[in-house]
């Protein structure tokens, strides 16, 4: 079958792209998923773990605030919205977002399940695009896909029922009596050492290389950088800078919500003072995990102190990766990686969210959810979802169909050079 536009993965980014391009008829979109069903990060729906952005930010709001696939139509529709506004909600939990995606997925014609994306071609005139043995062609591909869970290499080998990536916890929950490790300082192990506390796990260990389990900045100014003003003045920074300025801004994004802490650090207290349970839940900063293996007492961890360099061995019965996602090609690009420009270790993203290849005009491959080296610290975010899509709505098009323009921002950023 021939599309204008296929999209590869059916999460929020693409979910978001097809709401916002549902009432144009004239564009034939396609959306493959290879799971059966939408679900967002299923291995992480703990109970009680919510979003770090308002649920304003959802896949519409932004630029078609009157869109009936908005999460304010998803309350109405299944008449709770005076209860919600009722419990005080400043975020909605990470259950309920999950809830609203699948609920626009369920009134959107466009998506095939159970439809893995094994290739993406070109053949000089159009994409081609393999799922399952069936060749599908297209004028422009969006790939969705999202990012691939990372683990340290020395932990590769290892990864089993007792070793694994933070974005399994669900599946995968330790017995109360097994003692837990839980590797990371951002949001997720954050998540995942708080359900160990709610379950009275035997001495969990939360380990991470920063200085202190550090907050998210959520400050008013911090925010500006999730504006569709700071994205395009950081795509025309030059690479250095935006080197510089993304590891700077890391807590922009990967801290740890202030409630959550709180929620953790009112649990230790109750533990160690007021519960009659022996559990004794450990916080150990500055310590990288250099080293994994099978010992007698279950798993011996390698911790270097980041500061001192001294060594020292932790043991645990189950060990939770929470380090985080990468952002790399996905493989069913291959036939065309060679054509894709790069720089630095990553390719090259126009304004409109276009990788910059050698094909010809008119065949755009888009990336969704994998620019952050281009457009900055929100593009991993949901902040920026639907502006993200808007745009990429207006490329494909070849016409504003959504006003992507932003007013002026309160900071005067550093100008970069115009890239297209």
């Amino acid at each position: 079958m021939s599309f204008d536009l296929i999209g590869v993965g059916a999460g929020p980014a693409n979910l978001s792209l097809a709401a916002l391009l549902v009432a144009e008829e004239t564009i034939r979109l396609r959306l493959f998923e290879q799971r059966p069903s939408v679900s967002w990060h299923p291995g992480l729906l703990l109970p009680g773990a919510g979003l770090q952005v308002s649920h304003l930010k959802d896949l519409v709001t932004p630029v078609l605030p009157t869109s009936p696939h908005s999460f304010l139509a998803f309350l109405v529709q299944h008449k709770q919205f005076y209860r919600y506004l009722a419990a005080g909600y400043e975020r909605p939990t990470r259950a309920e977002f999950d809830r609203y995606l699948r609920w626009v997925a369920s009134r959107l014609p466009s998506i095939e399940y159970r439809s893995r994306v094994e290739a993406v071609d070109h053949d000089g005139s159009g994409f081609v695009v393999t799922t399952g043995g069936r060749e599908h062609r297209a004028g422009s591909v969006v790939l969705g896909s999202g990012p691939v869970p990372h683990v340290p290499d020395f932990a590769q080998p290892l990864l089993s029922d007792t070793v694994f990536h933070a974005s399994e916890y669900g599946y995968r929950r330790p017995h109360p009596h097994q003692r837990v490790a839980v590797v990371g300082g951002g949001q997720s192990s954050a998540e995942v050492f708080l359900d160990l506390l709610d379950h009275d796990h035997r001495d969990p260990v939360l380990i991470t290389r920063r200085s202190n389990l550090l907050p998210l900045d959520d400050s008013p100014f911090t925010n500006e950088l999730f504006t569709p003003h700071y994205a395009m003045t950081f795509h025309g920074l030059d690479d250095s800078a935006r080197h510089r300025l993304l590891a700077e801004q890391v807590l922009a994004s990967d801290g740890v919500s202030i409630e959550l802490l709180r929620e953790i650090y009112r649990r230790m207290y109750q533990l160690q003072y007021t519960s009659e349970t022996s559990a004794r839940p450990v916080v150990r900063p500055q310590q990288e995990l250099t080293g994994l293996r099978h010992g007698r007492r279950g798993w011996s961890l390698a911790l270097r102190h980041t500061r001192t360099g001294e060594m020292r061995e932790e043991t645990a019965d189950v060990v939770v990766l929470a380090t985080g996602y990468r952002h790399d090609l996905p493989r069913y690009l291959d036939p065309l990686r060679d054509r894709i420009r790069m720089e630095a270790g990553s390719p090259v993203v126009r304004r409109d969210f276009s990788l910059d290849w050698d094909g010809p005009e008119g065949s755009a491959i888009y990336l969704q959810n994998a620019a952050r080296h281009s457009h900055g610290i929100a593009d991993p975010n949901l902040s920026l979802l639907a502006w993200r899509s808007a745009v990429i709505a207006n490329s494909v098009l070849g016409k504003e169909l959504y006003d992507v323009t932003d007013g002026p921002s309160t900071v005067i950023w550093e100008e970069g050079k115009t890239r297209t």
